[in-house]
């Protein structure tokens, strides 16, 4: 009869060590091809030795070479300190070859011992970063086992050529300092020469930025063209009357793109590459070149893109950047180009990597490059840029930080600033921030599931893989009918409210603000996003809360004296016309006669609200006001009317804006009848606090105004004294 134990061993354990069994069994191989058999290394007392120590390191060398800087800083009881758990393994297969007893006491003890290394590189960030500024070719950062990687936004530049994307030039002022602040190394700024907006960009820098952050910028152009001189080309002279300390060209590397997209000689591409470096190098220039298609170009004919290297090389180029330009590349096609690359320049430039996310590969193309070898990161923020997008350079900062044990980052300084940054940048591309985006999209760190959630309640790491705030974001718990009691418990002590139960059973108060949750989104709320209604809700149901005022009527009206149809519109212009000119009118024409006061309209609304900055009538705690406001649409006008009976006593919504209103039909083929759901997102002027309320009716006006009402209560509940809960 087997024992307890047998019966019952620790799922994780076997799991895990069947796993690390499997990855280091050895083959032998007798003298016949059919005579293979799998043997682990701990049944010591069968394992042949009959193959060579070669054959033997064979599978765990490769199996290292594709872990080979993950473990570096785990520790062994005794004896030298191997670089990963391969390490290990090898030491116990060399031991047992030659007699002994092995190293490894339990294929288990290496799991326990690899299990905590992520939390120990955790804790190695905080440890204080070495190395200096400046090129790694040239002695500048360095981490520990060579790693390193200067940091390069292209977001003002590659980043604009994503559809929809527009910046002003104060837009791109305003961003540059906020990269510059956040430490990146180069930002390049655009391309002189190309148009009057990069043009006025350069020159208002000259003036605007201050020295460290104009010592950042990058200016991009292209290789000369064919058949002229380098000093006589006027892009080439663009880049040098930029001021722009250092410059990016762009250079065919992929043969058949010189002789059949740009119609050049493969020769005289080569000088073309060589010519514009060398002077752009003696204009004092530091150079680095893109080299468009790299990979593509390596795969159509390897030895012409590193004739393209070497004459950048020649010219003086201080980084050579591999580009992924169309975004096929596979992690292990550029694992194998850039080693390559890295062993044939890597010690005359620095190499960079350029990648599109065309295959959604940019980030994990990227990361792979810096481990093979790459010393500068270009990409952008929150991946904007053509087609698809660049590299991430949210993901790719944080990722290089956190888990490759890349030190000596300028920016890994600023971690917990990206997620604003992030959010900064969306704001000013007038973008919707993407909500599931690692590390600093709001649903990064967002639990849903009750089980979830009880984990991360007795150790954040259950379900994390990095803390929220090493990054600038935020643990959210969600609220739906999927949740648990603990999702509701979990937003309780989010609010401070666990410790002060004051007679009330906190477990029993969740359970009923559960049924409460599930039945409204029963009948079409959903307060995933809608974070703040969640917490009022919680603590509208807490003893003791007062709300700081109170809708009490309100009405609606709406002038408009635009009754038409958009049939009935054209047609009334076209007859119009007829009558103006006597010709019959264009579409054209038609089109553009439509005077904008045709569509406008006149809305007006007034509120009845009770607050609690009295005294009022009789001394009465409360005062009740009435205010009339008119809007843009009913909508406008209500939170006009409200903002305009509560600044007099809080004078802190004045600078409360709506920057969001969403509508949906919940049930469409009730028709005219159906039911609204509206969300409103709200955000403070002072402090760009940001939160989303929810509420659903029939009558789209009322789901509006009491989505409004929750949001101007929520701005007011931290300010307020009379929202504090009394337990007393």
């Amino acid at each position: 009869m087997r024992s307890s134990t047998s019966r019952n061993p620790a799922k994780k354990m076997v799991q895990t060590r069947r796993l690390l069994m499997t990855m280091t069994m050895t083959i032998v191989v007798a003298s016949t091809p059919s005579a293979l058999s799998f043997q682990s290394p701990r049944a010591s007392s069968s394992l042949s030795m009959s193959s060579s120590s070669s054959s033997r390191s064979a599978p765990l060398a490769s199996l290292r070479a594709r872990d080979e800087d993950s473990n570096n800083n785990m520790n062994k009881k005794s004896g030298v300190v191997p670089e990963s758990a391969y390490d290990w393994i090898q030491e116990d297969l060399e031991s047992r070859a030659e007699g002994g007893g092995g190293v490894v006491t339990d294929i288990g003890d290496i799991c326990d011992r690899r299990g905590g290394e992520r939390r120990r590189r955790q804790l190695q960030q905080q440890q204080q970063r070495e190395g200096t500024q400046g090129l790694p070719g040239d002695g500048g950062t360095t981490a520990p086992g060579g790693a390193t990687a200067l940091i390069y936004d292209t977001t003002l530049r590659d980043g604009t050529q994503m559809e929809s994307i527009s910046v002003s030039c104060d837009d791109k002022i305003k961003i540059t300092r906020r990269l510059s602040e956040f430490n990146v190394d180069y930002i390049e700024a655009g391309w002189p020469g190309s148009n009057p907006k990069d043009e006025e960009y350069f020159r208002r820098a000259r003036a605007e930025l201050d020295d460290v952050t104009f010592s950042k910028l990058v200016a991009f152009g292209s290789t000369r063209r064919k058949g002229a001189a380098a000093c006589d080309d006027a892009q080439i002279r663009a880049l040098v009357e930029s001021g722009a300390p250092t410059v990016c060209i762009v250079a065919k590397a992929h043969l058949w793109q010189v002789t059949d997209i740009l119609r050049a000689d493969p020769e005289e591409n080569l000088d073309m590459i060589r010519d514009s470096v060398s002077y752009l190098v003696s204009m004092g220039r530091t150079v680095m070149v893109d080299l468009e298609h790299y990979f593509d170009g390596h795969a159509y004919d390897a030895p012409y893109v590193h004739r393209c290297c070497e004459a950048a090389v020649e010219g003086g180029a201080s980084v050579l950047v591999m580009c992924d330009t169309n975004g096929g590349s596979m992690p292990w096609d550029v694992e194998r180009v850039v080693g390559e690359a890295s062993t044939r320049f890597g010690g005359r430039a620095t190499l960079g990597i350029h990648c599109h996310n065309d295959c959604g590969l940019a980030v994990a193309n990227s990361l792979t490059a810096v481990r093979s070898g790459v010393g500068l990161v270009q990409g952008t923020i929150n991946g904007i840029g053509e087609r698809t997008g660049n590299a991430d350079l949210c993901s790719i900062v944080p990722s290089l930080a956190l888990h490759c044990d890349v030190r000596g980052m300028s920016c890994g300084d600023n971690l917990e600033d990206i997620t604003s940054l992030s959010r900064f940048i969306d704001e000013t591309l007038n973008r919707t921030p993407n909500r599931a985006a690692p590390y600093v999209g709001a649903s990064a760190f967002a639990h849903k599931g009750g089980l979830h959630v009880s984990a991360i309640e007795r150790s954040p790491d259950s379900y994390q893989h990095v803390d929220p705030a090493s990054v600038g974001n935020r643990l959210r718990v969600l609220i739906s009918e999927l949740s648990g009691r603990q999702n509701i418990l979990g937003k309780m002590r989010m609010l401070d409210l666990e410790d002060h139960k004051g007679g009330v059973d906190l477990n029993e108060r969740a359970l009923v603000i559960l049924d409460r949750v599930k039945r409204l989104e029963s009948m079409g709320y959903t307060f995933e996003g809608a974070d703040a209604s969640v917490e009022l809700m919680i603590l509208h149901s807490t003893r003791g809360y007062c709300p700081p005022f109170q809708v009490l009527d309100y009405t609606a009206q709406v002038y408009d004296t635009n009754v038409d149809s958009a049939s009935r519109v054209m047609s009334k212009m076209e007859r119009r016309d007829v009558v103006a000119s006597g010709d019959p009118p264009s579409p054209a024409s038609s089109a553009s006669a439509l005077p904008l006061e045709m569509f406008s309209s006149l809305a007006r609304a007034t509120v009845k609200v009770r607050v609690l900055d009295g005294p009022g009538l009789n001394d009465e705690p409360y005062l009740d006001r009435l205010e009339v406001s008119e809007g843009d649409g009913p909508v406008d006008a209500l939170a006009n009317a409200l903002k305009k009976a509560l600044v007099p006593g809080h004078p802190e919504l004045e600078d409360l804006q709506l920057v969001d209103y969403k509508v949906r039909i919940l049930d469409p083929e009730s028709a005219t009848r159906a039911a609204t759901r509206v969300m409103i997102e709200f955000k403070s002027g002072k402090t760009g606090q940001k939160w989303t309320t929810v509420s659903v009716d029939r009558n789209i006006i009322s789901a509006s105004l009491n989505a409004l009402v929750d949001g101007f209560e929520y701005a007011l509940k931290e300010t307020v004294a009379a929202c504090v809960v009394d337990f007393e």
